[in-house]
């Protein structure tokens, strides 16, 4: 017992090391976290032997992907899940069925496998992995995305589609005169667990942590949570379901709850370490020896399924009104087999449809596509065409205010406002065809046009304008707006949005009347109310503030004529020393009072 639990621990370094020095690493290089921990998952395994048995780490590291289905589900309220039931049961149903049908059809031609066993490997080689695709998304920032949501809609359908090829199984499987009746078994008994635990959900799960919250235990709040995880997991699986779709059912049931960030949080470092174990474990079961035998097979095949499947789903897209770009994003990501044709195929070989070497041979293929992913999804991004920003007709009928603002952008958006309320004109062009529409859902009116182009200033009333208020966000852009109206139209007063301090100094030198940096006015204020808020008056404040201001300008004058590393001295202000509990004094006298110049700030953005 004791070298059982010696070498427990040792393959637990072992694996954490492989972790710690094989994700970093991979992160750094461009390729990802994924294809890190299987890289350090066939070093530690096939390579180096330290590790033999994969398989069993394999069927405990699974869980990571049932948090995982947990943590998307907490994400998605039922109402944004029945906004993507088109993408679900349409576009994911034709990915599944079309890319079964080749797959088959390239069995029984190729491969030389009678009909059963090509309709099973055909369907298992369809379904992608949730695992995969869901966590290159996270470490892109993607999930959110059009084609984040299409890919996930895909996936899900995936996992739901699991069950009729399971129940497929024993149809196509030598001697299955029995089957029909315990087919209709199974769909009742899956139906049942699905409304079970749909009305636990509702009635039991919200109680349940209301209870458990009031203790004010936080440890019995995280095994709660990875209780309801672990059991709507397990009912799904006795139902025939996999554990993740359970695990994600939950989630959803629980995403309108008020312990939803509570649970998410819980739930996550477990999440984290158990996926990162699940992609190492797929190296770490990889088989060299049936990779060796049968090195040509697999040569040709790992890229016909890839290839096969990525054009389908690049035409399923298509067909479902997707562009280019994102048709060629889902692509690249969702052309491998998925850690559920492992089961499938183990069902398989079990009931005789094929032989146990061809289930090994099967899971070799998906183990090395899996292992391609990372590299396939960054293909596909070589793939996609540059495309330009989407145009709208310059119709500048109307134009021609006191104020032409070009950009409106979060900086551009606040400063119209208060030129709005105190009763101006303002005319405002952008080029951004989305953000003229969000905007005019809230009665702005504004023109669609390009600010470094003369004839679009002329046509938004630069002429009659009395001042031009450049509030774009990129500092080049800026700076080309401003050359331009200096250039063609010398007499505008021109108002820009500065950058930095550096953008600032450059603006002064080009002589514009006024300009202000984008984060200078708020982080004055807002450090201004900390002081508040720590027992400074609001006039003692305000004095500070404004000490920091007027030194800020001076330092901007000297550095106009010196350079950017001149005034330094500049930096030092006159902070308000404790007062003793004595009489307060008068505001006068205390701003007068001589105080230490011990205190450097740094230098003001």
């Amino acid at each position: 017992m004791a070298g059982d639990e010696a070498n427990l621990y040792t393959q637990g370094l072992v694996l954490l090391c492989g972790a710690v020095v094989a994700a970093p690493l991979f992160k750094k290089i461009g390729l990802g976290t994924v294809l890190g921990y299987l890289a350090a998952g066939i070093v530690i395994g096939p390579l180096l032997r330290i590790i033999s048995d994969g398989e069993e780490i394999l069927h405990f590291a699974e869980l990571g992907v049932v948090l995982l289905l947990f943590i998307i589900g907490l994400e998605l309220k039922p109402s944004r899940l029945w906004q993507l039931r088109r993408d679900i049961f349409g576009l994911g149903m034709v990915q599944v069925l079309v890319s079964a049908l080749a797959l088959v059809a390239a069995a029984v031609v190729f491969g030389a496998q009678p009909w059963p066993a090509a309709v099973v490997i055909g369907f298992g080689l369809a379904l992608s992995s949730t695992a995969f695709g869901i966590q290159i998304l996270e470490e892109r920032g993607d999930l959110n995305t059009r084609y984040g949501q299409q890919a996930f809609s895909i996936l899900l359908f995936q996992d739901l589609a699991i069950v009729p090829i399971l129940a497929l199984v024993p149809l196509v499987a030598p001697a299955t005169s029995d089957g029909g009746g315990s087919i209709l078994t199974d769909i009742a008994i899956t139906v049942g667990a699905i409304v079970a635990l749909l009305a636990a959900g509702k009635y039991l799960l919200n109680p349940l942590f209301q209870v458990i919250a009031g203790t004010g235990a936080k440890e019995a709040m995280i095994a709660a949570a990875l209780f309801v995880v672990l059991a709507s997991g397990s009912l799904m699986q006795f139902a025939g379901l996999s554990m993740a779709m359970g695990a994600f059912i939950a989630g959803v049931m629980l995403a309108e709850s008020s312990y939803r960030h509570e649970l998410e949080a819980d739930i996550e470092p477990f999440r984290g370490i158990l996926l990162g174990l699940f992609f190492m474990a797929v190296g770490l079961s990889l088989e060299l020896s049936v990779i060796s035998e049968n090195i040509v097979l697999i040569l040709i095949s790992v890229p016909v399924l890839m290839i096969i499947k990525a054009l389908v789903i690049y035409g399923a897209c298509r067909a479902f009104g997707s562009s280019h770009n994102t048709s060629v994003q889902i692509a690249g990501l969702l052309p491998q087999g998925g850690e559920f044709g492992f089961v499938i195929f183990s069902a398989a070989a079990a009931a005789g449809v094929f032989s146990a070497s061809t289930a090994s041979l099967l899971v070799a293929i998906v183990t090395i596509s899996m292992a391609l992913t990372p590299l396939a999804a960054l293909l596909a991004n070589r793939l996609m065409r540059e495309v330009a920003d989407e145009e709208m007709d310059e119709d500048f009928a109307g134009a021609g205010s006191d104020v032409l603002m070009i950009g409106f952008s979060r900086f551009g958006q606040i400063a119209s406002q208060i030129l709005l309320a105190g009763g101006s004109d303002v005319t405002i062009i952008d080029q951004s065809a989305d953000r003229i529409r969000s905007a005019s859902k809230f009665g702005f009116k504004i023109y669609f046009g390009d600010g470094t182009r003369k004839d679009v200033l002329m046509a938004a009333g630069i002429e009659r304008a009395k001042i031009v208020a450049v509030c774009t966000h990129k500092q080049e852009i800026t700076d080309r707006i401003v050359d331009l109206i200096q250039a063609e139209f010398p007499t505008a007063r021109i108002f820009a949005r500065a950058y930095d301090r550096t953008h600032t100094l450059s603006l002064r030198a080009r002589g514009i009347d006024y300009e202000a940096r984008e984060t200078f006015e708020s982080g004055m204020l807002f450090g201004r109310k900390t002081l508040e808020a720590l027992g400074t008056s609001e006039d003692q404040a305000a004095a500070i503030s404004e000490d920091v201001r007027h030194r800020d300008e001076e330092r901007l004058a000297i550095q106009a004529v010196e350079g950017l590393l001149a005034g330094r001295e500049k930096l030092h202000t006159r902070p308000v020393t404790p007062e003793p509990l004595i009489k307060p004094k008068r505001e006068s006298e205390r701003l007068d009072k001589p105080v230490k110049e011990d205190i450097t700030l740094s230098d003001p953005a």
